[in-house]
């Protein structure tokens, strides 16, 4: 692209398509036409296929499936409305300064990213276009209710989430208007046209990726759409089954929430208008999607150092230097601990890209708790296999199951994996799912096969040690371990 093309000579700004894959409630977008028509021009969409991010990435990783899907269905509803989205390659510092050198510096407009990363890039951009008479405006469009609109009376934000869910509802509440989605931008010869038309398949050529053998869920606006309509379906009941592993009780549209398949503001508006005491509980975890944004814009060093800094030292087991605690962590990332919840939970990541919400707190609390090893080995596991990963509701979720995070006195909550899993899987069928190797053995020892009879296990099948492997650790003397780490500084001693 270039000034001499006359189907790009007249852009007035750039909409630099990040995590906002959509037309619709897009107020960046909204941004950067508004600019245009008040300059007599149009808006150029690019996106950029950041090869910072993406070398870290497994060739086959299905979450760049599901963006290419998103980007391919994007490009078609911009030139259904006569433009286009450009697609370019390489770190976006270099490509997207480049990008507005071709387009004549017209002010760059993108959604809002508070992870170190994207502060950096940012900050490196918007710098190089500033030295060129240009400007980064940044919308930060990926929350319910926009960052440090949450305060305290006087001011200050929240540490801990109870108050703020509160002052959250009473925002919803008191000013709806503001979750009414911006409609459908009726781009008509407002955008300008992309170089070719996109496909899937070759936006993952470009990028250097490959379609892996096992698709994940679709990507895109529709089946967006698609997921949250199936999910308000069965909104009513949310409070009672969304604990419950073995059946769809939850919405699954945290990847589209990620992507910006969806807004915030729109599913929020959803919640609102279903209205139902099960709407209420789910729209308390788009709360907590938010504090958790805010947390890591105002303390960005809890990604790596804990929220509660007097339990910077608790120590861990380190599974490189530990061959007992390396042989532990081995069993946990494979579903091999012995412990049938935590095992039936890691294989359904390691096979689908997803775990059940209960699954991530028990699992979670296993490893920092009955392993003893650092949340942040459980967070980067996390994000490099989960569909949905989101770096601020990662940290924040590992840190709280830790005790480390923004709860006031957490340390002493420790999960006993097999009381969670009769609670939660009383029948053992989501455990007979993912864990085949049980599956014969009654309901009332599925949860701790270590304890049924001998006669019970040979007629199911199973060798302990074998077929099945025993518990790694003890749960109650880690635990009793636990308590005695984290309570040597929780006292100051």
């Amino acid at each position: 692209m270039d000034r001499s093309d006359p189907a790009t000579s007249d852009v007035a700004a750039i909409w630099w398509v990040r995590r906002d894959l959509r037309l619709q409630d897009n107020r960046t977008l909204l941004a950067a036409l508004d600019h245009a028509r008040s300059n007599s021009g149009r808006v150029a969409a690019v996106f950029v296929l950041d090869t910072n991010i993406l070398s870290g990435l497994a060739r086959d990783d299905r979450r760049m499936t599901i963006i290419a899907e998103g980007l391919a269905e994007l490009d078609r509803d911009l030139r259904e409305r006569g433009g286009g989205l450009h697609l370019v390659a390489g770190p976006a510092e270099a490509m997207i300064p480049e990008f507005a050198r071709s387009c004549g510096f017209p002010p760059v407009f993108a959604g809002g990213d508070f992870e170190p990363y994207g502060l950096q890039r940012d900050e490196r951009v918007g710098a190089f276009l500033e030295q060129n008479g240009s400007l980064l405006e940044i919308h930060h469009d990926h929350m319910v209710v926009a960052p440090a609109t949450v305060r305290k009376g006087d001011g200050s934000p929240y540490r801990v989430f109870t108050p703020f869910h509160r002052a959250w509802l009473a925002l919803l509440e008191g000013g709806r208007k503001s979750l009414e989605p911006v409609k459908s931008i009726p781009v008509t010869k407002e955008v300008a046209p992309g170089p070719i038309e996109l496909t899937t398949e070759g936006i993952l050529d470009q990028a250097g990726f490959r379609v892996p053998a096992r698709k994940g869920p679709a990507g895109g606006r529709t089946a967006a759409k698609e997921r949250l309509s199936r999910f308000l379906s069965i909104m009513a009941g949310y409070g009672e089954t969304r604990d419950l592993p073995g059946i769809e009780g939850t919405s699954r549209i945290a990847m589209d929430l990620r992507f910006g398949f969806l807004s915030a503001r729109e599913a929020a508006k959803t919640a609102t208008e279903e209205g139902s005491p099960g709407a209420g509980k789910w729209l308390s975890e788009l709360c907590w999607r938010d504090f958790y944004q805010e947390v890591l814009r105002l303390h960005p060093t809890t990604v790596d150092e804990p929220f509660q800094q007097r339990l910077a030292r608790v120590v861990w087991d380190d599974p490189d230097a530990d061959p007992i605690a390396g042989s532990r962590w081995l069993a946990w990332t494979e579903g091999r601990t012995g412990y049938p919840f935590v095992d039936a939970a890691m294989r359904e990541l390691s096979a689908t890209g997803w775990m059940h919400n209960r699954a991530r707190m028990v699992v979670a609390s296993f490893l920092t708790k009955d392993l003893h090893i650092h949340w942040k080995r459980g967070e980067r596991w996390f994000a490099r296999h989960l569909l949905d990963i989101e770096l601020a509701s990662n940290v924040g979720g590992w840190q709280w199951s830790a005790g480390t995070g923004t709860d006031a006195q957490p340390w002493f909550r420790v999960f006993h994996p097999v009381e969670q899993s009769k609670r939660w899987d009383p029948s053992g069928d989501w455990i007979r799912r993912w864990c085949p190797q049980i599956k014969a053995l009654p309901d009332r020892w599925i949860h701790e096969p270590w304890k049924a009879p001998a006669a019970v296990l040979a007629a199911a099948g199973v060798r302990l040690g074998q077929e099945w492997p025993k518990p790694v650790v003890d749960h109650a003397v880690e635990r009793k371990e636990t308590l005695e780490r984290f309570g040597r500084l929780a006292r100051g001693a």
